[in-house]
């Protein structure tokens, strides 16, 4: 295999920069590839730089960690880019979650549909434009993966407005099935388990799951998630709700999918929160977790070295892998809807099979949905592509759009009621959205 170069944009995000690095590290130990991180955060940089200059020590991998204060020099000659920024961090997404709850809404997690989700496109959108210049300038063939939320607006808004080679990834794919069956009790079915998902990122539909022998497994899946649901609380209420709902499930959480329709989080009944085990500001609690277990492992490393890793389900090293050698990998992998899903929009992102080889990201066709996941799939892109609009034309009355048709938000307030929100969500972050005043 050949050498590469990794850039990895937003290294800061330590755990996740571990994963993808990581995972090259362990699976390319004989190729000096470069790994180029960068971020903001001077502090986070040299952390993340020190684990993964630890681990390809450990692991005996040739690889050279480098961390860069300069953008555009980390970005020169790259074959690859990894994106995992978050603009505006933790303080960003309180303002998302305690802005909303003022006017009474509120969210679980907040970074992919609904407020939340739009202002965090809004203030990413700008970030990555400039990054898309310095990309065509400095590596302009370089495959950009974005692992970033909300990721069928960012990803949409890379494939439709520069010319950089961009899919959007997500982990949800890849463990939608095991979760499945494992959460009902169907672990004998796991083994040789095919499947077949297609949507979009975080509600692509699994539309059909057989076991090893190609009996279908749908029958059994609605009878016992209908009887789950029915006898006791658990995590994955709302998606069980789908399957008795809509019929199929979906690839992502229920604390995600919770806030992407209008039918479970209500102010007119409350009992709904408790009925379905909802986990109100999720997120919030999920970032002060995720601070936590850093300063926790960061302190393993540094007095006792302990730290080890175990290749991830993360698609990236894999992806990198099949272009440099041309051996082919499928991935679930979010790309421009071009005739790929019949009745969803031609300028919507979709999540479907992708088949990665030395020409890049090949995406399949997949036909037409049933109609009932295609009109659920609709709710959010009418969100996505007025939120793209929003940041591309910088036109305040897309932003309001956005939020006036986001599904949640529609539910819950009045139309003034949401151009107030708005307002001042837009005065709240400050130079984040001075483009939009």
């Amino acid at each position: 295999m050949k050498p590469f170069k990794l850039m990895f944009f937003g290294a800061g995000s330590t755990i996740f920069a571990k994963n993808v690095i990581g995972d090259c590290l362990l699976r390319f130990p004989d190729v000096p590839f470069e790994a180029a991180l960068f971020d903001i955060d001077g502090v986070r940089l040299e952390e993340s730089r020190a684990m993964l200059t630890y681990i390809a020590e450990k692991y005996g991998a040739k690889a050279k960690i480098i961390a860069y204060t300069d953008r555009v020099e980390a970005l020169k000659d790259a074959d690859f880019i990894v994106n995992a920024i978050q603009v505006g961090g933790y303080e960003s997404t309180m303002v998302d979650f305690e802005i909303p709850k003022k006017y009474g809404l509120r969210q679980t997690i907040g970074d992919t549909l609904g407020v939340g989700g739009i202002f965090r496109a809004l203030r990413t959108i700008p970030v990555m434009e400039e990054l898309a210049g310095e990309i065509k300038r400095f590596c302009p063939k370089a495959l950009f993966l974005n692992y970033v939320n909300p990721m069928a607006i960012l990803t949409g808004y890379m494939q439709r407005y520069t010319k950089i080679r961009t899919v959007g990834l997500c982990h949800s794919v890849q463990v939608c099935t095991e979760g499945l069956l494992k959460g009902l009790g169907m672990e004998d079915r796991l083994e040789g388990a095919t499947d077949f998902i297609a949507g979009i990122n975080h509600m692509a539909w699994l539309l059909d799951v057989r076991d090893k022998d190609g009996n279908d497994l749908y029958p059994e899946i609605r009878k016992r998630a209908l009887e789950k649901n029915a006898s006791e609380k658990h995590n994955d209420m709302i998606r069980y709700e789908y399957i008795r709902n809509l019929g199929y499930y979906c690839t992502e959480s229920s604390e995600h999918n919770s806030e992407y329709n209008p039918f479970y989080i209500k102010s007119r009944y409350p009992e709904l929160i408790d009925r379905y085990n909802i986990p109100l500001d999720e997120y919030p609690r999920r970032c002060i977790k995720q601070i936590a277990d850093w300063e926790e492992e960061k302190k393993n490393i540094l007095n006792d070295g302990k730290v080890t890793h175990e290749r991830s389900r993360e698609y990236a090293s894999y992806i990198m892998e099949a272009v440099v050698t041309n051996q082919p990998y499928q991935i679930g992998g979010n790309v421009l809807n071009t005739g790929l899903i019949d009745n969803l929009p031609s300028d919507a992102c979709v999540e479907v099979p992708c088949l990665v080889n030395a020409h890049g990201i090949n995406p399949c066709h997949v036909g037409r949905l049933p109609v009932q996941l295609a009109a659920m799939n609709q709710t959010n892109i009418n969100v996505q592509l007025l939120t793209i609009e929003a940041a591309r034309t910088r036109d305040r009355n897309h932003i309001y759009q956005a939020a006036m048709l986001d599904p949640h938000t529609a539910a819950e307030l009045s139309v003034d009621d949401i151009r107030s929100m708005c307002d001042e969500l837009i005065e709240a972050h400050g130079e984040y959205m001075a483009m939009y005043r």
